[in-house]
C-alpha cells in the first residue's frame, strides 16, 4: 500500500508540474521573472499566470484591478487575456517595483495607456475605485487583508465579474490544523467566506500555491 501511495503521489506531482508548464511563457515574461528573482519578489507560477490569462479572456475583461503589482509577471498575463482596449489598474506599496513592472509591460509590447499604476496601501486605494466598474479583481497583496479585499471586490465587480486570490494554500499550512498563525486563519476565513457566499460561484484551483476564484452572480 505504501508503494502504491508513493506512486500516486509521484503521479500527482508529475501531473501538477506538467500542468504548470503547459502554457509556455515568452521572453518578456522570462525576463520579468528573472528580475523578480534578483530582488527577491515572488511571482505567480506559469500555471497560475495561464489561469489568470484564460479567466480574463473568458470574461472579455476590459477593466481589471490588481492588488500587488510585483514586477509585472501577473500583469502581463492579465493584459494578454484582456481585450485590446482593456486597462489594468495595479496597486502596490512599492513604487520601485511598479517601475519595473512598467518596463516589463513595455517589453511585452503593451502601450503605456494599457496600465494605470497606483502606489499605496490597497485598503486606502480600493475605496476610491468605482462601484461595479470592474470585470476582474486579482488579489495578491497582504494575506492578512484578504477578507477586506473580498468585501471591496464585491463592491467593485460588475455582475458576472471575477475575483481571484493567490496563495491561499500558504505552502500547505492552510490545510494543516497544526498551523494556527494569524495569516493562516485569515486565509481559511476568506476561503470559507467565498465558498459560503450566496453572491458568488466559487472554485479553488490547485495551481502552484492555490488560486481561489469566484464569479459574482447577477
Amino acid at each position: 500500500m505504501r508503494g502504491q501511495e508513493r506512486a500516486i503521489t509521484g503521479n500527482r506531482q508529475a501531473s501538477w508540474a506538467f500542468a504548470d508548464a503547459f502554457v509556455a511563457e515568452d521572453e518578456a515574461l522570462l525576463r520579468a521573472r528573472e528580475r523578480a528573482r534578483e530582488i527577491g519578489v515572488r511571482s505567480v507560477s506559469p500555471g497560475t499566470g495561464a489561469a489568470l490569462r484564460m479567466l480574463a479572456a473568458a470574461a472579455a475583461a476590459r477593466v481589471v484591478a490588481e492588488i500587488g503589482t510585483g514586477v509585472g509577471v501577473s500583469g502581463i498575463h492579465l493584459l494578454h487575456g484582456m481585450r485590446a482596449d482593456g486597462v489594468l489598474t495595479t496597486v502596490d506599496t512599492e513604487p520601485d517595483r511598479q517601475q519595473l513592472a512598467r518596463e516589463a509591460y513595455r517589453e511585452a509590447g503593451f502601450a503605456a495607456n494599457r496600465a494605470r499604476f497606483i502606489p499605496g496601501p490597497a485598503l486606502d486605494v480600493l475605496p476610491r475605485l468605482a462601484d461595479g466598474g470592474y470585470d476582474l479583481v486579482f488579489c495578491d497583496g497582504d494575506r492578512l487583508e484578504y477578507t477586506q479585499y473580498l468585501a471591496e471586490s464585491l463592491r467593485l465587480l460588475r455582475p458576472g465579474g471575477l475575483v481571484c486570490f493567490e496563495g491561499v494554500f500558504a505552502q500547505g499550512r492552510a490545510m494543516d490544523a497544526s498551523h494556527q498563525e494569524t495569516e493562516v486563519h485569515g486565509l481559511r476565513e476568506v476561503m470559507r467566506a467565498v465558498r459560503d457566499s450566496t453572491a458568488l460561484v466559487p472554485v479553488l484551483l490547485p495551481t502552484d500555491d492555490g488560486l481561489l476564484c469566484a464569479v459574482k452572480k447577477g
